[in-house]
């Protein structure tokens, strides 16, 4: 078991789009709860099954396994909640760290969330000219919630001032 300590931020221009390198990312959930997630990813040609659980707003518990991408694929199409997550997502090293940008599509087109993992909830970081307000203790921004209320819906529910 780890520990996942993670500042989530909007991205607010383009800048990072030519730093890093962009997996494709498919992910579903198998369960949802306020207190655990156990969730199915592939990334490129390789699959993953996760187990968090939320000990604070930034901090949780990870269990992360790397599953054979056959048995993602039957999970992601059989088993998990629809829409599924659908992004690229782009490692960007900045000042000795990664940030990692997910590039939305599918029910989430538009939405740009950067993620960075520290070692403790009170690391200091710099931030790139790219990064615009944190969202980590907005649930709306969490994975898990973006199938249930996807983000092109949003807009939809704000009018066309949004």
């Amino acid at each position: 078991m780890t520990f996942e300590i993670e500042r989530k931020f909007l991205v607010k221009n383009d800048g990072w789009k030519s730093l890093g390198r962009g997996v494709v990312c498919r992910q579903g959930y198998l369960s949802r709860t306020r207190d655990c997630v156990v969730r199915v990813r592939t990334a490129d040609d390789r699959a993953y099954l996760a187990v968090k659980g939320a000990l604070t707003e930034m901090t949780r518990k990870e269990f992360e396994y790397e599953i054979p991408v056959a048995d993602a694929k039957v999970l992601l199409a059989d088993f998990c909640e629809k829409p599924l997550i659908e992004k690229i997502r782009h490692l960007i090293r900045y000042k000795g760290l990664t940030w990692e940008v997910d590039a939305f599509s599918g029910e989430n087109e538009g939405l740009v969330i950067a993620e960075l993992e520290l070692e403790r909830e009170d690391e200091p970081f710099e931030k790139p000219d790219w990064i615009g307000e944190e969202v980590t203790g907005d649930p709306r921004y969490y994975n898990a919630n973006l199938v249930k209320n996807p983000y092109r819906r949003w807009a939809k529910k704000l009018g066309p001032a949004a």
